[in-house]
């Protein structure tokens, strides 16, 4: 997502873009070669990367987390430290700078979805929110949310709170960044997890018969409504940013195949224990209403660009995961 949003930027009349990661997830390929980027490797969380910034921005896109719901049950100290303490020591570093026109803080349909696997209902930004989270990182996400309105209401800060449901599409690389303990470092995400096995004609794992359903997103939806949350959203208000879709893992398996020519069986899998929130999708009603944002890009088509861009892009991402190569091997 930032990759794809710092590109997006660059094709707007900016002067400067400060880009801030720690690549835990990440690769420094991601970041465009351009000499408008400023960027800083490091923790927004470290008090010395905070010293780079300073009361001379317009807006701030806070995209930094500890990067999935696995990830942060095998390690919920982590999770913390790069998906909460960035947060709240962003916010209260720059709560009194006075240029700043928004800040755009990514939150998580996940935590406030209802948890079943029964029909599934449009999660609207209002939706009762429930103390049984199935992860820290769902917790460092609403916790991030529940500072949002804080510091707003406090200090005035200009956050307007940009809720994702799954986002998939080009640039996200498999094995990105540093190990982090789990397979999951590296087959981190659904979507591009099964591109990426069903490209190499291998049988992709579909977990508790593949009726579990998520609201997925194209990349190129989610820039758009990050812009559109800095330039029409309301400070201190939420926004889904959400295709309004409900689509199963196993129609996703299924429509992937079809578009590789993978026909090796699929691997059914048992249920993952700690996913309660099993069929989901987003309310698209408010954003479309008060920002004139919609999802535009259907999910065969988002597919079929996210699959060649991964077959143009395979060395990379196969250099990426055999670095990991020992870890998993050891982990299996």
């Amino acid at each position: 997502m930032g990759g794809n949003l710092v590109r997006a930027l660059l094709t707007h009349d900016v002067r400067q873009l400060c880009v801030v990661d720690n690549l835990l997830s990440s690769e420094r390929e991601n970041i465009p070669d351009d000499g408008r980027i400023l960027f800083v490797e490091g923790s927004i969380a470290d008090d010395q990367v905070l010293g780079h910034i300073h009361d001379e921005f317009d807006y701030v896109f806070h995209l930094s987390t500890y990067h999935g719901n696995q990830s942060s049950i095998f390690n919920p100290l982590a999770d913390h430290q790069n998906n909460l303490l960035t947060t709240l020591k962003l916010f209260d570093h720059i709560k009194r700078f006075s240029r700043l026109k928004k800040i755009v803080y990514s939150g998580a349909g996940c935590a406030v979805a209802e948890k079943t696997f029964k029909q599934a209902h449009a999660t609207p930004e209002d939706a009762p929110i429930s103390l049984e989270m199935d992860s820290p990182y769902s917790i460092s996400k609403i916790v991030g949310e529940y500072y949002s309105v804080y510091y707003f209401n406090r200090h005035k800060l200009p956050v307007v709170r940009a809720r994702f449901q799954n986002v998939y599409g080009p640039g996200e690389i498999l094995g990105a960044g540093q190990w982090r303990g789990t397979p999951a470092t590296v087959w981190r995400n659904v979507t591009p997890t099964f591109i990426y096995k069903s490209i190499k004609g291998l049988a992709l794992p579909v977990e508790g018969g593949g009726i579990a359903g998520r609201d997925f997103i194209y990349v190129g939806d989610i820039v758009d409504g990050l812009l559109a949350c800095a330039g029409r959203g309301k400070p201190g208000d939420v926004y889904n940013l959400a295709s309004g879709i409900e689509t199963s893992i196993l129609a996703l398996a299924n429509m992937i195949n079809d578009l590789t020519g993978n026909s090796t069986p699929l691997e059914v899998l048992p249920a993952r224990d700690w996913d309660h929130s099993g069929r989901r999708f987003g309310s698209t009603e408010k954003s479309s209403r008060e920002l004139g944002f919609n999802a535009s890009t259907r999910i065969q088509d988002g597919l079929k660009l996210t699959v060649d861009w991964t077959r143009q892009n395979l060395h990379m991402i196969d250099a990426c995961i055999e670095k990991h190569a020992l870890q998993l091997v050891a982990c299996g």
